[in-house]
């Protein structure tokens, strides 16, 4: 896999408060279309430092394809204690943080480039996401 740097980012990041939810939508910021985009799943820290393993996680589906400057909201589920769970238990929000407290959250995304090679990009999500072009 390869890291994409800097100063050459494929994607951005930013969520989206509706009044039954949050939703994280993804940017092909790039100017070319991307497949097979994969976020890898997140555990979420336990409340409770204590209670061992993390038992909360999110998993985002598989994307097939975003054209160049195109957004997509990524569908997504909830796990807890190994089980999905409704919307009304939903953790996508705890992903945003608290203002001013440090975000220990990164998206870890893989696609496919034009040439079929394969791509990775990190983003913190503690940090402002990028702008449009």
């Amino acid at each position: 896999m390869t890291t994409n740097n800097t100063t050459d980012k494929t994607f951005a990041f930013r969520f989206i408060e509706t009044d039954l939810s949050v939703q994280l939508e993804l940017t092909n910021i790039s100017r070319q279309t991307v497949k097979s985009i994969d976020i890898l799943t997140i555990f979420l820290k336990n409340e409770n430092a204590s209670d061992g393993p993390s038992q909360v996680h999110i998993r985002f589906k598989t994307i097939e394809c975003i054209q160049a400057l195109q957004h997509f909201v990524l569908p997504h589920t909830t796990w807890i204690d190994g089980k999905p769970v409704g919307s009304d238990r939903d953790q996508l929000s705890r992903l945003k943080g608290i203002t001013g407290e440090p975000n220990p959250y990164v998206l870890d995304i893989s696609w496919q480039d034009e040439e079929e090679k394969m791509r990775f990009q990190r983003i913190p999500l503690g940090q402002v996401s990028l702008a449009l072009p």
